[in-house]
């Protein structure tokens, strides 16, 4: 990668993401802390039940089902109980997580495994591989992500994290999300035949703020004002960063020989910053929310480095 595409990708993607997290950071301060949960729970509705289905929509709709493809979130999905099988070793067996509480270190290993493929992955892989790679985006967020977010995310939260007696049917949950049946519903119509380019180009306007509202709440999730890390966050943020990705790639050249596009978008995956929705269970399941946003802070910020190494080998 040359330094010049490096620049463009900086200020095209970058750039704009780092100021609608610094939006959301600004914003968080004239909220209070009263304020905040309101607006935050104002956005994650409409996104939910209007931008994210729509922009998914559009994505399954127009995208041809390959092996290539597929690949995407089947060496996501790999790398992601790999390393939830790795930090578990570390956080519970090992002196990293040995001061710490349960609640601290289930939070902890859910930040260790799930990153924020659709909002970072999305504008990213779109620069890099065009419509192709917004495609690869949507399919690792809903074919690896968020599945094993509603299942193994929440068995973690639950069974390790051990401060919720009746934590209902996360299926259900899983279920009952918009995104996941605007996704299938998109896929049904792709693979249909039908002539539906003009609702799909709808969808895909409809959906476009995803990504911007959703860097913005980020920003507004963040607690700014107490961003010092912990050593078993900056080790767990080290992981997410830096080891997945490469465990991922090493997976990509064993079962495959060699790395296409579609396994760099999936390496490229692998090594963004910690999922935004990790809070959202840290809160409902009791878990450690502080240590939690602290790991999505400080992988958020490192990214800006991590990416740029990364680029460089893959490219």
């Amino acid at each position: 990668m040359s330094a010049a595409y490096y620049i463009q990708l900086l200020l095209e993607v970058m750039l704009p993401m780092a100021l609608l997290v610094a939006a959301g950071g600004w914003w968080r301060r004239t909220l209070g802390a009263s304020g905040v949960p309101v607006v935050r729970g104002y956005i994650t509705t409409i996104t939910l039940n209007l931008f994210a289905p729509a922009l998914l929509f559009a994505a399954a709709a127009s995208a041809q089902i390959t092996t290539d493809l597929l690949s995407v979130p089947l060496l996501l999905a790999v790398g992601m109980v790999v390393s939830a099988a790795v930090l578990y070793f570390l956080l519970f067996r090992t002196r990293l997580g040995h001061n710490l509480s349960a609640p601290t270190r289930a939070g902890l290993l859910l930040c260790s495994v799930f990153g924020n493929v659709l909002f970072m992955g999305y504008p990213l892989l779109h620069f890099l591989f065009g419509n192709e790679g917004a495609r690869y985006a949507a399919f690792a967020d809903m074919g690896a992500a968020t599945p094993l977010l509603w299942s193994a995310g929440v068995w973690i939260a639950v069974h390790l994290g051990g401060q919720v007696e009746r934590p209902g049917n996360a299926l259900k949950s899983w279920l009952m999300l918009p995104p996941v049946w605007a996704f299938l519903l998109g896929l049904l119509v792709g693979q249909s035949g039908l002539e539906l380019k003009p609702l799909v180009s709808a969808a895909r306007l409809i959906g476009q703020p995803t990504v911007p509202v959703m860097l913005l709440m980020l920003g507004l999730s963040i607690p700014w004002s107490r961003l010092r890390p912990t050593g078993a966050v900056l080790g767990v943020v080290a992981y997410k960063l830096i080891l997945m990705p490469m465990l991922v790639g090493g997976v990509a050249v064993l079962w495959l020989g060699k790395l296409g596009e579609a396994q760099i978008a999936a390496i490229i995956e692998a090594g963004v910053p910690t999922m935004l929705m990790a809070l959202s269970v840290a809160d409902r399941y009791k878990l450690d929310v502080e240590i939690v946003a602290l790991a999505v802070a400080w992988s958020t910020v490192l990214f800006l480095f991590t990416l740029p190494i990364g680029l460089m080998i893959l490219l």
